[in-house]
């Protein structure tokens, strides 16, 4: 059983999945417009499976068939890591677009860090926040590379390619455990020399998930453990100030070490805290008047 998409117009085939030699079941047509389904004229039975077969016009993305097709891809992803260089990895939600007061924010942010530590900014090359600081990064006058995903902001993308960034910057993943691998081995700091963090900007589940597993990779050693690698939470306009009382929470209920979160990230209110404070860790000389110092 699995799920693949193929170029042609938007019909949608749904079987009821028996076992794996029985199909039973009716064909249905009609969904509109990113594979949204108006009507489903097959209930799934208890314990039956249910598989869909998607076609859409511009996509043509196939199930798995063996380990070394995901391998492939995250040798793919090193390669180009290894070509661009590593620096700043964003995460942030696809969602907020240029109206959207965290946009400008996020598009600064890229801009000014990239400017700070000359480095390369990485993301998921993907609509929203990620825009953001790949446009501020290339105002800047700096590099950008991005793995890129078939499916943002809970909509699947109509192309493979990025509407702007030349394909050699950017790679377009079918398997999101390769996309992790990238975007963690991006910040990774191979030598002294290095100038990398991780960002994570205001976002929803897939931004938490990229999130707290860099963390945990941290936490653990797996990052960091030779050259350490600073990790920024951006809350803007008190974002994430909610999870922050839940991490709190947790350590009063001695699911986390007193002390340990704070020890992992640093929390940055403004564009200004996280550049004072990325200055700081890199020992980084002539600070622009308007960033406010912060310890590190």
């Amino acid at each position: 059983m699995g799920f693949s998409v193929a170029s042609s117009n938007s019909l949608g085939h749904c079987y009821l999945i028996k076992n794996h030699h029985q199909r039973t079941g009716k064909k249905f047509v009609s969904f509109y417009g990113n594979f949204k389904l108006s009507k489903l004229f097959i209930r799934a039975q208890s314990r039956g499976l249910f598989c869909c077969k998607l076609e859409a016009e511009g996509a043509d993305f196939q199930e798995r068939t063996s380990a070394a097709e995901v391998k492939k891809e995250i040798e793919q992803c090193y390669k180009l890591i290894q070509r661009l260089g590593r620096g700043v990895v964003y995460l942030g939600s696809s969602r907020l677009g240029p109206n959207h007061p965290h946009y400008a924010e996020a598009f600064e942010l890229g801009k000014e860090i990239a400017s700070l530590l000359d480095c390369t900014s990485w993301s998921g090359a993907g609509p929203g926040l990620m825009d953001a600081v790949t446009k501020g990064a290339l105002q800047a006058g700096k590099p950008v590379g991005g793995f890129k995903i078939a499916k943002e902001a809970g909509e699947w993308t109509a192309t493979n390619f990025h509407p702007y960034l030349p394909l050699d910057c950017y790679l377009t993943c079918r398997f999101f455990s390769a996309r992790k691998h990238g975007l963690v081995d991006a910040a990774v700091r191979a030598t002294g020399s290095d100038r990398t963090a991780v960002v994570a900007l205001p976002g929803g589940i897939g931004t938490l998930d990229e999130a707290f597993e860099i963390l945990a990779l941290i936490q653990l050693e797996r990052i960091g453990s030779m050259l350490p690698v600073p990790f920024l939470l951006m809350n803007y306009d008190s974002f994430y100030s909610k999870l922050l009382d839940f991490l709190d929470d947790c350590e009063v209920l001695g699911t986390l070490s007193k002390g340990e979160l704070a020890s992992l990230w640093k929390v940055c209110n403004n564009n200004s805290e996280a550049l004072a404070y990325l200055a700081e860790y890199y020992s980084l000389s002539g600070l622009r008047n308007d960033y406010k110092t912060v310890t590190k």
